[in-house]
């Protein structure tokens, strides 16, 4: 029979102690982002801050005033699925950011999709991406290491893979480190989109060893993210997109951005980008 140490139990509160204080902070963030007339909520005296009153939150999910309180200080008050999905729905979660909400809490999702990671290229899946050139495209993990990729791929971000060093080819890291790779993004916002992608991805790895030491990674290479880390409580995921890019020699064009996953949800995703007018054929071609 084995017996659980001092240490391992002291790991295992610290890190239900974090989760709690993680899931106050988007919480609070989730209300104070809410606009109170467009839910219908009148109007009454003069509010210190913005978003919605902790009274007005727990109105609406049908909870105590202190209970909600409790929770959104991080507490051990242990939310029922139910009194979480009410909770959910008062502060106007989307699909992806309720399911934050239940992984925080330590609750089984209503439709918990997990599914085991797909390690590990096969010769199938290489000759799939030689097969879609001139298309650039590329395999990615849930953690957005780049497992695999064809030429199209390299040339459109201006990196040779093959002479970075494994643990470098992520597309988050790479960003806040290659000068080149960063140069290629045309789009707006792209670190914020990077954090809340990748805050939503890591809800499901709370604790993991891994996860923890890629998130390190990144504050170690940039502060801007860490900072924006500790500030930006927005969750999102990947998604089906128009993205623009630039070209030192060919200019600035955009691209479709597909993709298909190996599993539900947290396997292995195909990336393709595909043109959307003339000019993205025509850089493709050349590239």
């Amino acid at each position: 029979m084995s017996l659980i140490s001092h240490s391992e139990i002291d790991t295992s509160l610290s890190r239900l102690d974090d989760s709690r204080k993680q899931l106050g902070t988007f919480l609070r963030a989730r209300r104070e982002s809410l606009d109170p007339q467009r839910l219908g909520l009148p109007r009454s005296g003069r509010r210190r801050t913005p978003g919605l009153r902790r009274e007005e939150v727990a109105m609406l999910a049908d909870v105590g005033v202190t209970w909600y309180t409790w929770l959104e200080q991080g507490r051990e008050v242990n939310p029922s699925v139910a009194v979480m999905q009410a909770v959910a729905e008062a502060l106007q979660c989307s699909p992806l950011e309720t399911r934050h909400l239940f992984v925080l809490a330590g609750l089984t999702p209503l439709e918990d999709t997990h599914v085991s990671q797909c390690e590990g290229i096969s010769p199938g899946a290489r000759r799939m991406l030689d097969s879609l050139l001139p298309q650039p495209a590329s395999i990615q993990k849930p953690n957005f290491d780049i497992v695999a990729w064809n030429d199209a791929f390299c040339r459109l971000m201006g990196v040779d893979f093959a002479t970075i060093p494994e643990d470098d080819r992520n597309c988050i890291y790479l960003y806040l480190t290659h000068p080149g790779w960063r140069s290629r993004l045309a789009n707006r916002d792209v670190l914020t989109t990077f954090v809340s992608y990748f805050r939503a991805a890591m809800a499901d790895h709370r604790g993991e060893s891994a996860w923890e030491n890629k998130l390190a990674r990144f504050f170690a290479a940039s502060a801007e993210f860490e900072a924006l880390w500790h500030k930006c409580h927005e969750v999102r995921g990947v998604e089906n997109q128009i993205k623009n890019f630039h070209h030192p020699e060919f200019g600035d064009f955009q691209l479709q951005q597909m993709y298909w996953y190996s599993a539900p949800r947290n396997g292995s995703r195909l990336l393709v980008y595909l043109p959307v007018d003339e000019a993205g054929e025509a850089v493709l071609a050349k590239l």
